[in-house]
């Protein structure tokens, strides 16, 4: 592991980028994952604990930092580390993770394991495994269990309890009435707390440890907010989506354990933040947003005051709420020695005078740096992917731009390394997934520095549906797969050559999963806007999202593709891909894993059978062993080489 190096506060940068590198950067480098992770401190400040990927896989790094001497807890064979927390001065909990594809953090297991900072008293707290071969030192009081198990609360004031989350996996379609249990963080012993009164509930904990909040959405995807006054209190129901039409969270405690953040929306605001009591049950508005809802918030350096909001109307933004706090000043001191960058507190000592800083930009993943308080000194811990040079990455651009509707859309797009002024580009057009709930953000983005490093502008657009601006522009994009969802990608797309970005000639599409399906949905509905189109493990029949993969398999998630797709078999034909072949004039590439869960690669197998039907044959690039989305780094770098050979092929003029 690197060595510290202790600086002054007043650091020197690395100066801004300048030209286009001559030779590109090896696209095996934009395949690589981060190599450092999740940089915390522990309660004490004596132990840093960190995830590092190691030989592809991600392990759990731990070092002291007195010394400087660190070890690796090494997960199972098949498995990966997927979350830590530090639960105790010298006791961490960890899970373990299973790659799914697609994904830089493994789908955890739900087992709960935990090993002392100096590498002793390794082994397994909870989980289905707990019988069988532990990582080191069995746990003789654990027992296997057909559940699910999350750190809720690290309980400061406690050194050998934590708060935990267990699921059982038996609980049917519906899910289950979690229970919140005091475990112990040696033993694995537990004590139920409560239960949650509705199925599949979230909760939040004051600073007392006391769980006082319960929320989630029913059936019919309405949201249900249950509160009690302390663990000996009944649950009551606070808010009611269904009957209020109101949709609202709660996210923090303040210092008094009285006053409650929410995320409360509301009136012309897309973003809202709200204070909230029991004694008066009234929101009241502590910061708001007409265009975007936050993205997080900045707590005092003991962590129980807000003080600050997040939030990122294109660049991210701080909004304070306490402009005296002491957390908030260090941050604005940190942003002065990184201009250019967002700097964020990503970890504390109980005291709060040790802190991680995380420092990050579109043109690298970010960087860790020690920040001790008593003598005013930064040192630089861990680069998140140190082959990065900034200096030869492309800047994003942020952008607004109106759909035919008048609807207001924000994006970005990204022109090649020292060309941010050029016109007349080849450009991809890069679809996001999700598509309800995620957003494309100004952050680094190893795709699209990949197409910018070899000449091509990306355009990203957060069309209606997608996350980052309010309840309502999310639900917008209800029943408009392949409609409206799909128009705004267009009048991006229209914008950016009417902006001159783009030669109209040289444009293509490119996507992931729901981006896959607006990529070839692109293609079918304007056969004269794209030579090529790319989808990469996407939805190409939207009636087999009802009959296979993940999602159909429980009723929130049969609900939510009723709500997001509608049932009408025609409407769901017309608008699918597989269906619309006859339309499609672009050139053709399908990226496919054989172990997709979410969407199966018989997506793929169907439409490239109708293409070839029609004597078309697609670029067909098929892994089997990968999910949704390649994962495995070898095959990531084998995908850039073959996407980027396929769109200069289909942009030569």
């Amino acid at each position: 592991m690197r060595a510290l190096r202790a600086v002054a506060l007043c650091l020197t940068l690395a100066s801004p980028i300048t030209a286009f590198a001559a030779d590109p950067i090896p696209l095996g480098d934009f395949a690589k994952h981060l190599q450092f992770e999740q940089v915390k401190i522990s309660p004490d400040g004596k132990t840093l604990a960190a995830v590092a990927v190691v030989e592809g896989k991600r392990q759990l790094a731990l070092f002291d930092i007195a010394t400087l001497k660190g070890i690796n807890v090494r997960p199972r064979e098949n498995d990966e580390l997927a979350d830590f927390d530090w639960v105790a001065s010298n006791r961490v909990v960890y899970t373990l993770g299973q790659k799914l594809g697609g994904i830089d953090k493994p789908i955890s297991t739900g087992e709960l394991l935990a090993v002392n900072a100096d590498g002793s008293g390794n082994g397994i707290l909870f989980g289905y495994r707990a019988q069988g071969d532990s990582v080191g030192s069995k746990i003789k009081s654990s027992t296997a269990e057909r559940a699910s198990a999350y750190v809720l609360d690290d309980l400061p004031d406690d050194e050998n309890n934590m708060l935990v989350v267990v699921n059982k996996w038996d609980a049917g379609k519906e899910g289950d009435f979690p229970e919140v249990a005091r475990m112990n963080v040696r033993s694995g012993n537990r004590v139920k707390v409560t239960t949650g009164p509705i199925r599949n509930a979230r909760f939040l904990v004051d600073h007392a440890g006391q769980v006082r909040f319960a929320f989630a959405d029913d059936t019919a995807l309405k949201l249900k907010v249950y509160h009690r006054p302390d663990d000996k209190a009944a649950w009551e129901v606070v808010l009611d989506e269904a009957a209020s039409g109101n949709r609202a969270t709660p996210v923090a405690f303040a210092r008094d354990n009285k006053t409650v953040y929410w995320a409360c929306g509301g009136g012309e605001m897309v973003g809202r933040i709200c204070t909230w009591s029991d004694a008066d049950r009234a929101f009241k508005p502590v910061w708001s947003n007409k265009t975007v809802t936050h993205t997080g918030l900045v707590r005092s350096f003991d962590g129980k005051d807000v003080v600050a909001v997040r939030a990122a109307p294109g660049r991210p933004s701080l909004y304070p709420v306490d402009k005296e706090a002491d957390s908030l000043k260090a941050i604005v001191a940190l942003m002065q020695q990184f201009p250019g960058d967002s700097v964020n507190i990503v970890s504390t000592t109980r005291d709060g005078r040790k802190a991680i800083v995380s420092t990050w930009a579109d043109v690298h993943p970010g960087s860790y740096y020690l920040l001790d308080r008593d003598t005013q000194k930064l040192t630089f811990l861990l680069a998140r992917a140190p082959w990065v040079d900034p200096d030869k990455a492309a800047q994003m651009q942020p952008i607004t731009l109106k759909a035919r509707d008048g609807l207001d859309l924000m994006g970005f797009v990204t022109r090649p390394p020292g060309k941010e002024e050029a016109k007349n580009l080849p450009m991809v057009v890069l679809v996001h997934g999700g598509p309800h709930g995620p957003f494309d953000a100004w952050a680094y983005d190893p795709y699209v520095q990949a197409l910018a490093s070899r000449g091509y502008a990306v355009l990203q657009v957060n069309f209606r549906g997608s996350g980052g601006r309010g309840y309502a522009f999310e639900k917008a994009g209800y029943g408009e797969w392949g409609a409206k969802m799909q128009d705004d990608v267009t009048d991006a797309t229209k914008w950016a050559i009417a902006e001159g970005i783009a030669d109209p000639k040289r444009v293509c599409i490119y996507g992931g999963s729901y981006g896959g399906y607006a990529a070839l949905q692109g293609a079918v509905r304007e056969p004269d806007l794209y030579r090529c189109a790319v989808g990469d493990a996407g939805v190409y029949d939207l009636r087999l999202m009802f009959s296979h993969g993940d999602v159909r398999k429980n009723l929130y998630g049969q609900s939510f593709l009723e709500m997001v797709l509608g049932k009408d078999q025609a409407v769901l034909a017309q608008r699918s891909p597989v269906a619309q072949v006859d339309h499609i004039k672009a050139k053709v590439m399908l990226i496919a894993g054989g172990q997709d869960e979410r969407v199966p690669p018989v997506h793929a197998e169907r439409l490239r059978a109708e293409l070839q039907k029609r004597k078309v044959e697609p670029e067909w690039l098929y892994k089997r062993t990968e999910g949704h989305g390649f994962y495995d780094e070898a095959n990531r770098a084998e995908m850039l080489e073959k996407l980027i050979a396929f769109l200069d092929a289909n942009t030569t003029p």
